[in-house]
């Protein structure tokens, strides 16, 4: 089941998320390869949150969908880890959240909006940042097994087929946030990245920009709003110059210096969209100390809608994202299965909105 939050009628995009490292171990001769539960699970003809709730609380299982999943458990041979089990045998009040990154005003107030919902239920939130880094969400999501969480949030999607599998092995609920693919892992409170990247490229068109640019993280959600730009640029008849991609984003002087290298790499170029307000500010910033005009020199657009874009001259335009919103319903999806509904696999998405202020 899909909803969608905030108003619109037009169902969001899906974006395409790019999903890493699945691999199928093949049976050879007399050895036996690995059985997850998602197997178990598509053998039965259930979700795997179904497998596990059979597992260890069967008596919330229909006797049809446990006869389906015992038989497929037989059929299989599989075993569910040892330490999952031992996880799993008591109920902890402790919610982890993964942040993408600590100092985001817009993850701030997404994490505190759940945490209003969860802590008056007895629910304590511990909060952990991947920085946007493989390794530590990797690190991160395996030391849930001594954690013993009652649930898990991310301001993000997890996009490593391994860490997928793991956080369904654990049988705790879990949300994830800020983009809108067709399978998540459990439950999804997000919105979708490629339509924000469309809706920019938009209203650059309306504003008469032709020449346009695009600067943003080289994988995750910066993808997915290039290839929105991209679509939207193209349906439009704008002239996408330049797509400049950052291996990281920590700070305002990453927007500097990228901006600086387009603007000397590149002739006339009406209008950049930065994929997020971060590097959109540094950009404002360094646009103003090469005496540029905005929008009439160029016009500069981000996406997020934090506090400091909206107040530094002349005022960012950016997509706007009700991250409370979002941590409001991740929050009372958790509680919601916390307390034991058995329908929470839904995903929901919020509507974007583009702010216009005086850079573009």
């Amino acid at each position: 089941m899909k909803g969608r939050l905030g108003g619109g009628s037009v169902p969001p995009t899906f974006d395409q998320v790019k999903r890493i490292g699945k691999s199928i171990i093949p049976e050879s001769g007399s050895e036996r390869r690995s059985v997850r539960i998602e197997e178990v699970a598509r053998i039965a003809g259930v979700a795997p949150i179904t497998v596990s709730r059979a597992l260890r609380q069967p008596g919330r299982v229909s006797e049809e969908k446990r006869l389906k999943i015992q038989q497929a458990v037989e059929a299989t041979g599989y075993a569910s880890n040892p330490h999952a089990r031992a996880l799993r045998s008591g109920r902890s009040n402790i919610v982890a959240a993964f942040v993408s990154n600590i100092v985001s005003q817009q993850f701030g107030l997404a994490v505190q909006s759940c945490a209003e919902v969860l802590e008056p239920h007895g629910f304590q939130l511990m909060i952990g940042q991947t920085s946007y880094s493989y390794a530590r969400e990797t690190s991160m999501i395996q030391s849930l097994m001594a954690l013993r969480p009652a649930a898990v949030l991310f301001t993000g999607v997890v996009e490593l087929e391994e860490n997928r599998s793991f956080l369904r092995e654990l049988g705790v609920p879990v949300v994830e946030t800020w983009a809108f693919p067709p399978d998540p892992i459990d439950m999804l409170v997000g919105f979708s990245n490629t339509d924000g990247g469309r809706m920019v490229a938009q209203h650059f068109a309306a504003q008469r920009y032709r020449r346009v640019a695009f600067i943003g993280r080289s994988g995750g959600r910066g993808q997915l709003r290039l290839g929105g730009f991209r679509d939207g640029a193209r349906s439009s008849g704008l002239e996408l110059v330049a797509e400049l991609s950052l291996d990281t984003v920590s700070g305002l002087s990453d927007g500097q210096q990228a901006l600086n290298q387009l603007l000397n790499d590149y002739e006339k170029i009406d209008a950049v969209f930065c994929a997020n307000d971060l590097i959109a500010t540094g950009a404002l910033l360094e646009a103003s100390r090469r005496g540029l005009n905005m929008p009439s020199d160029i016009a500069i657009a981000g996406f997020g809608d934090s506090d400091l874009a909206a107040e530094i001259p002349p005022g960012l335009t950016t997509i706007r994202i009700n991250c409370r919103l979002i941590g409001r319903r991740a929050g009372e999806k958790l509680l919601a299965r916390l307390n034991g509904a058995t329908d929470g696999s839904s995903s929901e998405t919020v509507a974007l909105e583009i702010v216009k202020r005086g850079s573009t």
